[in-house]
């Protein structure tokens, strides 16, 4: 097939089209490099690709209406994947208009360009985040997710409501799918793991939010690729729900919650991290930054009867691949 990935240079996206590339698709990919952080990496990650003489790589924001709907015409994606977003709580305290820009403007350019150039299914990236403080556990997607705590999951919010209003006014299939904290080789600096491994490494305390006490359903980014893949194949159909279904009324819409349903306790994370590396961590203990959970834990009922597997790869061997994939990439013993 002809695949459209906005966010080829990011972390999940290039996951995503070498597995696609791998899997004898087309990739068309878009992405703006932003110096979030490092370009370095992405220009690294992009070259991988790049290898690969079925996929086309077009540079662009999100915010260039005109460019982007050009680049979606010309790949003649049968699906579009839009993974390109601005990325982290914690940095939406600082910059809040790159959050408005990419992630609320750039959404609806893409869906005019949908509107446009209609594909055959659309997946749209949320997150977990948009649970917001829910105390109800484990989050299903049927579950109230309007009272978001940061202003990146207010964004992905209002991506999900866009793109259910355009399923339903031009008949775009589109799935929803939340992810909940994706780890893995290839990873963005700014994420517990890459930190915590960084620091770890040079023989630096780490900060630990929340006091240690935080809980995450981590998702090992190869099975959440495998799941994105399987997903693409089935475009929701107005009126045939499945089991524990969040299939629209009005519209060929539904959200799916892609995790393995097995949360983490924080100093679990951090002790597997601590037996690869062969040394202990120096711990400088905070409290709970502005915008995060205490816990979060996904129901995986609807994914299993969509997809029929869940995410299996446990902590201790994710892990494990990202610190062999960093000490490899930036040359550390």
């Amino acid at each position: 097939m002809k695949i459209f990935v906005t966010g080829t240079a990011g972390f999940i996206g290039f996951h995503l089209a070498r597995r696609l590339l791998a899997d004898g698709h087309a990739v068309t990919g878009y992405d703006g490099v932003t110096n979030y952080y490092d370009p370095a990496l992405k220009r690294a990650r992009l070259a991988l690709l790049a290898q690969n003489e079925h996929f086309v790589q077009v540079e662009g924001m999100l915010e260039d209406a005109a460019r982007l709907s050009e680049a979606v015409q010309r790949s003649e994606a049968e699906i579009v994947v839009h993974l390109a977003a601005q990325a982290g709580v914690r940095y939406s305290l600082e910059a809040p208009q790159s959050y408005i820009q990419s992630n609320v403007v750039g959404t609806a350019n893409l869906l005019e360009a949908l509107r446009r150039h209609r594909p055959r299914h659309f997946v749209f990236a949320s997150t977990s985040s948009v649970y917001g403080g829910n105390t109800k556990f484990p989050f299903a997607e049927t579950d109230r997710a309007d009272g978001p705590v940061s202003l990146y999951a207010a964004t992905k919010k209002s991506g999900e409501a866009m793109v259910h209003s355009y399923a339903h006014l031009f008949g775009i299939a589109s799935t929803c799918v939340r992810f909940f904290t994706v780890y893995g080789p290839w990873g963005r600096p700014d994420m517990a793991l890459f930190k915590f491994t960084a620091a770890m490494l040079d023989g630096k305390a780490i900060d630990v939010y929340g006091q240690g006490k935080m809980r995450r359903d981590f998702t090992y980014v190869d099975d959440l690729v495998d799941a994105i893949a399987r997903l693409m194949e089935l475009p929701p159909e107005a009126g045939k729900p499945v089991s524990h279904d969040s299939l629209s009324a009005v519209a060929p819409f539904r959200v799916v919650n892609i995790a393995g349903g097995h949360p983490t306790e924080l100093m679990d994370f951090i002790r597997a991290i601590e037996q690869v590396i062969g040394r202990k961590a120096a711990l400088n203990m905070l409290p709970m930054q502005p915008g995060d959970v205490v816990a979060t834990e996904s129901d995986t009922t609807l994914l299993q009867a969509l997809i029929g597997k869940l995410p299996e790869t446990p902590v201790e061997t994710g892990v494990a691949h990202f610190v062999d994939w960093y000490k490899h990439h930036y040359g550390r013993n």
